[in-house]
């Protein structure tokens, strides 16, 4: 009896063995696997997220504030069209500009 608690003993020590030495094997895994991300990640020249969040809310910070000039902008042309009224009105007339007469300078004989 006591050869099969013996061999049933050297048993579990040999699966005891097998399993410490795959666990072993399975955190080198882990740890090569995580190195091999890390560095194709480091490579792919990517934006870390609290960078891609802050840029995220200026954008859409600045699409509430051209909404908001978009409006004031279509406000602004409705009341210009208003004030004109129904009527076109014709342009202006310039009135020509009077030009100063070029200053003739003398030459100097040497």
């Amino acid at each position: 009896m006591q050869t099969q608690s013996k061999l049933f003993d050297d048993l579990a020590k040999v699966a005891n063995g097998a399993v410490s030495t795959l666990m072993g094997m399975k955190d080198e895994l882990d740890i090569l696997v995580r190195q091999r991300v890390e560095k194709f990640l480091a490579g792919a020249d990517l934006v870390p997220r609290d960078e891609f969040d802050a840029v995220k809310a200026m954008a859409a910070k600045s699409r509430e504030e051209n909404e908001t000039l978009a409006a004031r902008v279509d406000a602004l042309e409705k009341a210009l069209k208003d004030e004109k009224g129904p009527a076109k009105k014709a342009p202006a007339k310039k009135a020509p500009s009077k030009k100063a007469p070029a200053r003739k300078t003398a030459k100097k004989a040497d």
